[in-house]
């Protein structure tokens, strides 16, 4: 999922999506990120596309972790629970202060 896809899911607005992601849904997308940081130092990708490239090698790090751990879990990591536990009030609804 792209982020914006991942906020709807979670059904977030505008906060932020890692402070709404459980732990191991955190642990996942640093792993892809830090695997897509250690690959372009290795590989010193030059412009957009070979950049793209190194990307997705970060993203299949994280994704062959996920796609195993939930084999053997037997449910998926990711949820649509948002992690704050907290519901938005309507902008066209007030607070009362009592």
């Amino acid at each position: 999922m792209t982020a914006s896809e991942y906020k709807s899911y979670k059904e977030i607005r505008k906060d932020n999506l890692r402070d709404n992601m459980s732990r191991l849904e955190v642990m996942l997308t640093d792993l892809g990120e830090t695997a897509t940081e250690e690959l372009s130092k290795k590989h010193r990708p030059k412009g957009l596309e070979a950049n793209k490239k190194i990307a997705k090698l970060g993203g299949h790090a994280a994704k062959s972790a996920r796609d195993d751990l939930e084999k053997n879990l037997g449910a998926s990591i990711i949820t649509s629970n948002n992690n704050l536990n907290y519901k938005y009030i309507e902008d066209n609804k007030k607070i009362d202060n009592k």
